[in-house]
């Protein structure tokens, strides 16, 4: 029996989908080794000009999962900065990191630096995979949440995934399993976090073992879980319908995204 009897067509599609997206990023990886140049700073609307609805939206740090960079990102970039609608930068953490905190340390010190360059008061954070872990590590355990208005995670481990067993060599995998110290941290109470999460997940990411894993469920964090069908691990961070769908939510513009407590899901399908 073929493997096209044998697979849904929709986990056919997706995983032609991700072949795909491997393939391409493994084309543009070297445009993303080395650290960007920070674009200039939004210039301030003149007294004679009519202001964008609203006060200004925050900039935008995006952050790649493990072994990756900034080039996983090239279309949510484009998508976010379109129109001029969002300052946006990427964080390169170096492929010798080998503690997720050194990353959120990283990150702590790039967020200063992003909001002195922009005069804006917060930012928000958007993560891919290991990324997400970043995000959070900097917002609930070194006072981030201060800074950081929304955290939006792509298929990201919150729970910890058991994926690929012999790879736990790596320190940076063994802090992705479930129970590990780093996410025992993430588990303890946050009373009072300031931050909003948008928490993508697939039902066919590949990576995330359980894929419910992938959804932030914690007492104290105001969260909104997605759930995307029809895609894969790799698609979360280069598929079009995606980038669109947190284009509303950091744009304030999509329904559910603006819980001032509690948690909610949703679900689109890109199939």
């Amino acid at each position: 029996m073929g493997l096209a009897h044998k697979l849904p067509t929709t986990a056919l599609r997706a995983t032609v989908l991700e072949l795909a997206i491997l393939t391409a990023h493994l084309l543009v990886y070297p445009t993303g080794v080395l650290a960007e140049r920070r674009p200039a700073a939004p210039r301030p609307p003149r007294p004679d000009e009519v202001p964008l609805r609203g006060a200004p939206r925050p900039p935008v740090i995006l952050l790649h999962g493990f072994t990756d960079n900034r080039s996983v990102f090239l279309l949510l970039r484009r998508t976010l900065a379109e129109g001029g609608r969002h300052h946006v930068e990427t964080l390169n953490y170096s492929p010798l990191t080998t503690d997720l905190r050194a990353a959120a340390r990283r990150l702590a010190r790039q967020v200063e630096e992003v909001l002195a360059h922009t005069g804006q008061g917060r930012v928000d954070l958007v993560g891919h995979s290991l990324g997400g872990l970043v995000a959070r590590y900097y917002v609930q355990r070194l006072g981030g949440d201060a800074r950081v208005r929304t955290v939006v995670t792509l298929g990201t481990p919150h729970h910890g995934t058991r994926i690929a067993p012999l790879m736990d060599a790596h320190p940076l995998v063994r802090q992705m399993r479930p129970d590990s110290p780093i996410l025992t941290e993430l588990a303890a109470p946050a009373p009072g976090c300031h931050t909003r999460f948008a928490c993508f997940w697939t039902d066919l990411d590949q990576l995330m073992v359980p894929v419910t894993t992938a959804r932030l469920d914690h007492p104290d964090l105001v969260t909104e879980n997605i759930r995307v069908t029809g895609i894969g691990h790799l698609a979360l961070p280069a598929h079009p319908a995606v980038a669109a769908r947190i284009r509303r939510i950091l744009s304030g513009d999509a329904p559910g995204t603006l819980l001032e407590s509690g948690s909610a899901s949703g679900s689109f399908s890109v199939a």
